[in-house]
C-alpha cells in the first residue's frame, strides 16, 4: 500500500512539444498554489516548435522546497515515444497515469507502482470537434483528473481559467468542459483522492510566482534603463520582451503618448552590445540580454568599455553551449568567460542572483554599480531561474530610491576648473572622474581603448600603459567591497562547507536539512558577487572540508576561487552536475556522503 504524503510529492507530465500542454500544467501548478501550498514548476522543453518529447515538473512541498528533489511519484505519460523512459523514472510506490485509449498493459507493467489507464483521446473525440481542438483539450482532461486525484478544487481552476482567458469567456467553458470530463471519469472509476494529495495551507501569503527574466527586466525599468540593444537568442529573448512590455506601460508620458525609451534589435551580438555602450557614454542608462553565444561574440566591446571605462549591464542567462548547443537546457558556464570577457588584463564585475526576487533587486545594483564603478556589470542568471516559475517573496520597491549616477562632474564643476583629466586616480579608489557629452566644452577629451595616459591623451608609452593597468586593477579591489554581500550560514562545530552561487541555492538548502539528519551538518557560504570581498576569503580559510557545488564540467567556480583567494586548492572538492536539468537535492546529498565515505555514488555528474 502506497505511504500516505500530504503536500509532499512530485508530478512529471511527459508530452509533445506543441500540443498546448503548458496551458494545463501552469494550471495545475497555480491551483496548487493558491491553495496557500508551496509549489515549484519547471519545464524541460526541447529546440524546437513542435514534435519532439518535453516534460514538466511539479513539486508540490510543505516544507518551501523550491528545487529538485530527485525522485517523480506521480507520471502522467501522455507520449507513448517515452513511455519506457518515463515508467523507469517513477519512484517505487509511485503513479502512472496514461491515455488508456489504447491499452498498453505488457508495456507499461511495473509491480511496484499502481498504473492509472485514463481514456482522454476516446473523451475528448466524442465531446469535441477538430483535430486541434480535441489535442488541446486531451491536455486539459489529464490536469481535470488530475484535480479529482489529487483533491484539488474545481472552483479554483475555473477561477484561474476565467482569469486567464478573461477576454474570450467561451475558452473558460471549453477548458473547464475538459476538465470536468477527466474529473468525473477519476471521481467514477478510482479511489479518490490518492494517498499522494493536496491540503489547504496557507504558507504562500506574501509569494508571487514569477521567472526570473520577466524580475529582471522589471528591475532593469525599476532601475532607470531607457536604452536596450539586443539580438534574439535563447534564452535571453524573454528578458527583453519583458523588458519592453513593462516599458510600454511605464515608459510613456501620459500626456503625449511618447515613448520614453529606445528598443532597438541590432544585426547580431557585437552591434547590440555597441548600442548599450554608445548610450551608456552619452549618460543613459542601457543594457542587452545574451546568453554564451552571445557573450563571446560581445568580447572585444567589452574589453573597449573596460579600458575607456564606459558603464554597461549585461544580462546572461546561461544554457548548454557552446555555439548552437542546447539552447533550453540550463548550466552555469559562463563563470570564467564571463569575468575574463575580452583579451588582454580585464576582470569584469559579476553579480549571481540565486531566484527570481534577486534577479529584480540585482539588475537595480547593476546598474547603480556599472556607474559607480564605470565598467560593465554583467548578472549571470541561468535557464532555470529565467524561463522557469519559481515561488518568491512579494517583490517590493523604495520609492526615494535615486540612481547612483557615480563621480560625474557637473556643469558647475567643469566651470571652475581649467582643464578635466579623465582618467586621474584623485581618490585612490581607482575610479576616476567622467562627464556627460554635452555638459560642457570643458568635459571633452581624447580616448580610445588602452592606448591612454591617466590624464586622457593618446600613448602608447609603455610606462604610461601601466600606469592604466594598475589604476584599473584598484579599481577592481575597490568593486570587491561594492559587490552584493555574500550569504553565509555557520556554526563555529562545524567542519563540513559548501561553497555555491546562483540557483544551486534551493538544491543546497534542502540538502543540508537533509545531511544534518544524516549526522552531516554543514556551514554554507553563497556567494553573490565577482570580485570576492574579505568575508569570502576569511570563510574559506576557517573550513577543512569545503565543497563547491556548481553547474558546469569544468569547476568554474573552484578555478575563480583558486585563482583569485589564497585557499589551498586542496581543501575544494568539486561537486559537478552537468546534464543540463537543475540540480538536484540528492545528487548534493549522494555526493558529499560519498565523499565522506557513506551512501551511495551520485550518478547524476561527478565528485572529484
Amino acid at each position: 500500500m502506497p505511504t500516505s504524503r500530504v503536500n509532499d510529492f512530485v508530478i512529471k507530465i511527459a508530452t509533445v512539444n506543441g500540443t498546448g500542454s503548458a496551458s494545463a500544467n501552469t494550471l495545475l501548478m497555480k491551483s496548487i498554489f493558491r491553495s496557500g501550498i508551496p509549489v515549484m514548476g519547471k519545464n524541460y522543453f526541447p529546440s524546437n516548435i513542435q514534435g519532439l518529447p518535453t516534460w514538466y515538473e511539479i513539486r508540490v512541498s510543505k516544507d518551501g522546497y523550491v528545487a529538485r528533489s530527485g525522485k517523480i511519484d506521480i507520471m502522467v505519460a501522455m507520449n507513448a515515444e517515452t513511455y519506457a523512459r518515463d515508467l523507469r523514472d517513477v519512484a517505487p510506490g509511485g503513479y502512472l497515469i496514461y491515455d488508456s485509449t489504447w491499452p498498453r498493459p505488457a508495456l507499461l507493467r511495473r509491480d511496484d507502482i499502481t498504473v492509472i489507464g485514463i481514456p482522454l483521446a476516446r473523451m475528448c473525440n466524442e465531446n469535441f470537434k477538430g483535430v486541434r481542438t480535441r489535442i488541446l483539450m486531451k491536455n486539459i482532461c489529464y490536469a481535470g483528473a488530475l484535480a479529482a486525484l489529487l483533491d484539488l478544487d474545481l472552483a479554483r481552476i475555473r477561477e484561474l481559467l476565467a482569469e486567464t482567458y478573461a477576454k474570450k469567456p467561451a475558452l473558460v467553458e471549453s477548458n473547464m468542459q475538459a476538465i470536468q470530463l477527466g474529473y468525473d471519469f477519476a471521481k467514477q472509476n478510482f479511489s479518490c483522492p490518492l494517498p499522494l494529495r493536496v491540503e489547504k495551507m496557507d504558507k504562500t501569503a506574501g509569494n508571487i510566482m514569477i521567472d526570473g527574466n520577466t524580475a529582471a527586466g522589471l528591475g532593469a525599468v525599476y532601475a532607470g534603463a531607457t536604452v536596450a540593444g539586443w539580438y534574439p537568442i535563447t534564452p535571453s529573448t524573454s528578458l527583453m520582451d519583458a523588458f519592453k512590455s513593462f516599458a510600454d506601460k511605464l515608459r510613456v508620458d501620459p500626456e503625449t503618448g511618447r515613448k520614453n525609451f529606445a528598443f532597438i534589435q541590432a544585426e547580431d551580438e557585437l552591434a547590440a552590445i555597441g548600442i548599450v555602450l554608445g548610450a551608456n557614454w552619452n549618460g543613459a542608462r542601457s543594457f542587452t540580454a545574451t546568453s554564451g553565444p552571445g557573450l563571446s561574440l560581445m568580447g572585444e566591446f567589452l574589453g573597449l568599455a573596460y579600458y575607456a571605462e564606459i558603464p554597461a549591464v549585461l544580462f546572461d542567462v546561461q544554457r548548454v553551449g557552446p555555439s548552437t548547443g542546447m539552447p533550453t537546457r540550463t548550466q552555469q558556464c559562463d563563470l570564467l568567460s564571463a569575468a575574463y570577457a575580452s583579451h588582454g588584463d580585464t576582470k569584469h564585475v559579476c553579480l549571481y542572483p540565486a531566484n527570481p526576487e534577486e534577479c529584480f533587486y540585482m539588475a537595480v545594483q547593476a546598474f547603480d554599480l556599472a556607474e559607480r564603478l564605470q565598467t560593465p556589470v554583467m548578472v549571470m542568471l541561468d535557464l532555470d531561474i529565467g524561463m522557469n516559475d519559481w515561488m518568491c517573496r512579494d517583490l517590493k520597491w523604495d520609492d526615494s530610491y535615486q540612481p547612483d549616477r557615480g563621480k560625474v562632474y557637473s556643469k558647475a564643476d567643469l566651470e571652475k576648473m581649467e582643464k578635466i583629466y579623465r582618467y586621474l586616480d584623485r581618490d585612490e579608489d581607482g575610479i576616476p572622474y567622467r562627464t556627460f557629452p554635452g555638459t560642457h566644452p570643458k568635459g571633452a577629451y581624447f580616448t580610445r581603448g588602452s592606448g591612454h595616459t591617466q590624464l586622457g591623451t593618446y600613448t602608447e608609452d609603455a610606462t604610461e600603459y601601466q600606469i592604466v593597468l594598475d589604476r584599473l586593477l584598484r579599481k577592481f579591489h575597490t568593486a570587491a567591497k561594492l559587490v552584493p554581500e555574500p550569504v553565509i550560514e555557520q556554526d563555529p562545530k562545524n567542519e563540513v562547507a559548501i561553497v555555491s552561487i546562483g540557483s544551486c541555492d534551493g538544491a543546497i538548502r534542502e540538502a543540508r536539512d537533509i545531511l544534518k539528519t544524516r549526522g552531516v551538518p554543514t556551514n554554507y557560504l553563497r556567494i553573490k558577487g565577482f570580485p570576492f570581498g574579505e568575508e569570502i576569503e576569511k570563510f574559506l580559510a576557517e573550513h577543512r572540508i569545503i565543497y563547491v557545488v556548481e553547474q558546469n564540467r569544468d569547476a568554474q567556480l573552484k578555478s575563480l576561487l583558486t585563482l583569485e583567494t589564497r585557499v589551498d586548492k586542496a581543501r575544494l572538492h568539486s561537486l559537478l552536475h552537468y546534464s543540463g536539468l537543475p540540480v538536484s537535492s540528492a545528487f548534493i546529498v549522494d555526493g558529499i556522503l560519498a565523499d565522506l565515505g557513506e551512501g551511495r555514488r551520485a550518478v547524476a555528474g561527478v565528485v572529484k
